[in-house]
């Protein structure tokens, strides 16, 4: 069984459910039920709100763990175990699928065939009753339970008490059942049958429950934390269609148009809808409308489906996993080029720099995985780059989700970086908007993310022991190329070296130039540019480093430009030094090839073992 459980690390959703939870609170409209006795003594102010998703994270928040009856919401599941039972042809024979606009125990039929119109008012439900297998009504209502159970993913039970109390007042009916057997919609005593109905009006349920059982027939039918199937996937899109035409009874048009997602209503309060392959919804609030609809439950679902854009009609094209990839600053650094101390130091460090390369559409269903996957390590994380670059839309439940990941983790001093979203404007736009003034602050981003895990890289080593100074230079002594010589070798070396500077932007490599110059940095940063499209960065070196020694060593043209990133100092070793110092002191040239070797092997590794984060 999977624990999919919201992490400590408190989610944005949650914050969200309950602050709508507080809202919605304060409606004092609508009165409990009365026509069943037990139903009148529910305290009025009891709410409760869950939403599962179809990968099983759970979010709930108020009296979620309240046991009521769930009464009509029991309908589609009773309905999809006849379907199961009898196949479609059948079960359409006795019940129609045709919304009726009347009240829930309105007495529709067919004037034709005798059906009752759908099996979500009372009359339909009772014939679907009739349609459940099992040779006595004890064993077939054992098995309504035990498939509700499945729904739910956990034991239910009959309560006994609001069962008599259904049955002692349900004469209306009873006359129903009559009248079903009257046009052969029921076959033998009706009065068992019937008996069935008011017991699975009955069972004990609370609104984490529903919520469940919303989530397994949004994941096709099989229970997202247990992985057991409640109702084949081959009759979940026949229960979900009744549930959208039909399930809010005479509010089921209005419903539809403003919610937009397949629901059912309960008279104890409770409210159920689901969002195919997304999430499902449970509401628990006993105050009903004069439909007979939860007040609170409508207001909720309202207000989630206008605030997460969950509206069935305004669904993106699916697509795979939003995250494409995740990886951590140890596995795949910048192209800064580090020391050798520098890059020990970032294998440790940089673990704490996680990046998220998403893709698809961003909105809420597909957005919550990433917030959860996030927060659930959040404690393990400093910074958090969002990797946009695949992302094919990105709608306002999406932008609300990521503006809250933002601000909760500010506050635990966390950062997060944001590349690759200039073609998401409406982003840019809501941060803004809700950001205000902290915009500039907390809204952080780049064209890539070698930038922005350079960036991160920087904050990391600022204070570490190998840390250098802003104008840091190296001595010559201090060219890795150089570290391991005599100074006696370094004495033969050291003159040949020239002096250049450069100004920041200044051009010191250009690509097509033959290769007269091996350099090595001594103050100052560089960057190697792809001639083409020069915001692509190759690498950037920093003091101590040598650049431009592969065309020096193969004798090919230039392929890339290097520009100067701030003020730098360089020394040179031009071709004609080299291949001098090769006749007069071959040992140390060799010395030298060595070294360059050692580093050329060096960057291989590195390429190699971030090429195997994508493997």
């Amino acid at each position: 069984m999977k624990n999919n459980a919201v992490p400590a690390f408190v989610s944005p959703i949650q914050d969200f459910l309950k602050d709508l939870h507080a809202q919605c609170a304060a409606d004092k409209d609508g009165q409990v039920a009365t026509y069943i006795p037990e139903l009148a003594k529910a305290n009025p102010n009891w709410f409760g709100v869950c939403i599962v998703t179809a990968n099983g994270a759970v979010y709930e928040v108020g009296d979620t763990r309240q046991e009521f009856t769930i009464q009509s919401i029991s309908k589609p599941f009773v309905y999809g175990l006849a379907l199961e039972d009898n196949g479609r042809t059948t079960t359409l024979d006795r019940v129609g699928v045709e919304p009726t606009g009347d009240a829930f125990n309105s007495i529709s039929l067919d004037p034709g065939t005798g059906r009752p119109r759908n099996p979500m008012i009372n009359a339909g439900a009772i014939a679907t009753a009739g349609l459940i297998a099992g040779k006595t009504p004890a064993s077939r209502f054992k098995r309504i339970l035990e498939t509700f159970s499945l729904y739910a993913g956990r034991e239910l039970s009959l309560d006994d008490t609001v069962y008599r109390s259904e049955s002692e007042t349900g004469h209306r009916n009873r006359a129903i059942g009559h009248m079903l057997r009257n046009f052969d919609k029921l076959t033998g005593d009706p009065a068992p049958t019937t008996e069935i109905y008011f017991k699975q009006c009955s069972i004990s349920v609370n609104c984490r429950d529903l919520g469940m059982m919303a989530a397994t027939l949004a994941n096709h039918g099989v229970n997202p934390l247990t992985g057991k199937q409640a109702l084949r996937g081959e009759y979940v899109e026949s229960v979900l269609s009744v549930m959208g035409t039909c399930g809010m009874y005479d509010y089921a048009g209005e419903w539809l148009y403003n919610v937009g997602i397949p629901a059912k209503s309960g008279v104890a309060g409770g409210v159920l809808a689901v969002l195919p392959g997304q999430i499902g919804i449970g509401v628990f609030s006993p105050r009903l409308d004069a439909h007979g609809n939860s007040v609170r439950g409508i207001r909720i679902c309202q207000e989630l489906s206008r605030r997460l854009d969950l509206h069935l009609f305004n669904r993106p094209v699916a697509g795979k996993s939003t995250i494409r990839a995740r990886f951590s600053g140890a596995e795949f650094n910048s192209s800064h080029v580090r020391t050798k101390e520098e890059g020990q130091d970032l294998r440790e460090l940089a673990k704490v720099i996680q990046v998220y390369q998403l893709q698809g559409h961003l909105e809420f269903a597909t957005t919550e995985p990433v917030l959860r996957d996030v927060l659930e390590r959040a404690d393990e994380i400093q910074f958090l780059i969002l990797d946009l670059k695949r992302v094919l839309s990105l709608n306002e439940s999406a932008g609300h989700l990521l503006h809250s990941l933002v601000g909760k983790l500010h506050d635990a001093k966390k950062t997060v970086l944001f590349t690759h979203c200039e073609h998401l404007p409406l982003l840019r736009r809501m941060m803004k908007k809700k950001l205000a003034d902290r915009f500039t602050e907390l809204f952080s981003t780049y064209p890539d993310n070698d930038l922005a895990l350079e960036a991160c890289e920087e904050q990391l080593l600022e204070h570490t022991r190998h840390a250098h100074a802003p104008n840091y230079k190296a001595k010559p002594a201090d060219y890795h190329l150089f570290q391991d010589f005599s100074d006696a070798e370094l004495k033969v070396v050291l003159p040949l070296l020239k002096p250049r500077a450069y100004k920041p932007g200044q051009t010191i490599i250009h690509a097509g130039d033959a290769a007269r110059e091996m350099f090595f940095l001594a103050r100052g940063h560089v960057s190697v540019l792809l001639p083409a499209e020069e915001r692509h960065r190759l690498a950037t070196f920093s003091p101590g480093m040598s650049f431009g020694e592969m065309a020096f060593l193969d004798g090919v043209p230039r392929s890339a430009n290097i520009v100067a990133d701030t003020d730098v100092e360089c020394d040179l070793i031009t071709l004609e030094d080299f291949q001098t110092l090769g006749k007069n002191h071959p040992a140390i040239k060799i010395k030298m090839l060595q070294m360059l070797c050692l580093d050329l092997t060096g960057k291989l590794r590195k390429a190699n073992r971030e090429l195997s984060v994508f493997e």
